[in-house]
């Protein structure tokens, strides 16, 4: 699907800048290149998608069917399975998550869906398998989903709307004025130009966050080798759990990405969960990752949701070392 902005930034990074192919600034340009275009375009096409959503679909009746206290707690489970099937890394996971908040879902619902979402997609799945095994990855698919459930559940009990950004705050104030969209029944052709207006306007409001986000991963991507890692977190260590999730947070990829380094740590003796923990603390817990949300949350939101997932994503590792 993404193949020509890659093909488009390795013709600007090789060709036209002349920058070595092997060489840490090539690797880390054409990093900031190929990342930068996907997203802002996933940004647009993911927001823009939302705000049809949000204009046409009953989102009072999911709100209502998710927040029953009968489903007992299958509510997150559902939210955690959606973002499994969504292959959208956690900087594109963003505007998703404003449409789920603007439309009434509950926050911790919500949040199981942002968990999820960048740790389990179709692309990870199938190289899992290939480097895994069927075994190893049915375990890591369902403690992702697992993850995101318990996850968005401990901190939907938390009560952390107050602490939304103020400009989220503000969103949701004037969600109610969209309202018109039903009550004056627009044809689609009158809604759209709105629509698309709403969505330009988000990906403008976040575009620097981006920027900023997608360059500390692409020098962290491109400048750190897999080496410094594999000398502290081999399975020689009792800590090398959550020493892994700690090291992942200054990097940056989606799961596909970081897979290949993970085959190569498990080849070196690393214990498969130990490996795991890392990957799910480079894609659902990264310093880019909290400068992407900071436009949605308050610092001490997003101290508390990286604490929880940090936890979760602890505790799956030294579970998967005691089941593989």
């Amino acid at each position: 699907m993404f193949d020509w902005i890659q093909h488009l930034a390795d013709w600007l990074v090789y060709q036209v800048f002349g920058i070595a192919q092997n060489s840490h600034l090539g690797s880390s340009l054409n990093f900031f290149i190929y990342d930068t275009l996907k997203i802002l375009l996933l940004l647009f096409l993911i927001t823009f998608v939302m705000g049809i959503v949000n204009s046409y679909f009953p989102i009072d009746r999911i709100r209502n069917f998710l927040s029953r206290n009968k489903l007992y707690g299958l509510e997150y489970l559902l939210a955690s399975t959606f973002g499994a099937v969504t292959p959208f890394c956690s900087c594109s996971s963003v505007p998703l998550f404003i449409g789920f908040v603007k439309g009434g879902i509950p926050l911790g619902i919500t949040f199981a869906f942002l968990i999820t979402s960048p740790l389990v997609n179709e692309v990870a799945i199938a190289m899992f398998i290939g480097m895994f095994g069927w075994k190893s990855t049915l375990i890591y698919v369902s403690s992702g989903i697992l993850l995101g459930s318990i996850g968005g559940f401990i901190l939907g009990k938390l009560k952390l709307e107050p602490l939304l950004s103020d400009w989220v705050q503000n969103i949701l104030k004037n969600a109610q004025a969209e309202d018109e969209f039903e009550e004056e029944k627009k044809p689609f052709s009158q809604r759209l130009p709105e629509i698309s207006q709403e969505a330009f306007g988000i990906v403008k409001s976040v575009f620097w966050y981006v920027i900023i986000g997608i360059g500390i991963g692409a020098l962290m991507h491109g400048f750190i080798p897999t080496g410094f890692f594999e000398q502290y977190i081999s399975k020689e260590n009792p800590l090398a759990v959550p020493l892994a999730v700690i090291l992942a947070v200054p990097m940056y990829s989606n799961a596909a990405g970081v897979l290949p380094i993970i085959q190569v740590l498990v080849q070196k003796g690393i214990p498969l969960g130990t490996a795991i923990a890392f990957m799910m603390g480079v894609v659902g817990l990264s310093l880019p990752e909290a400068t992407l949300l900071k436009k949605v949350m308050s610092v001490k939101l997003i101290a508390i949701f990286f604490g929880v997932v940090t936890a979760c994503i602890i505790v799956s590792g030294y579970l998967f070392n005691m089941l593989l």
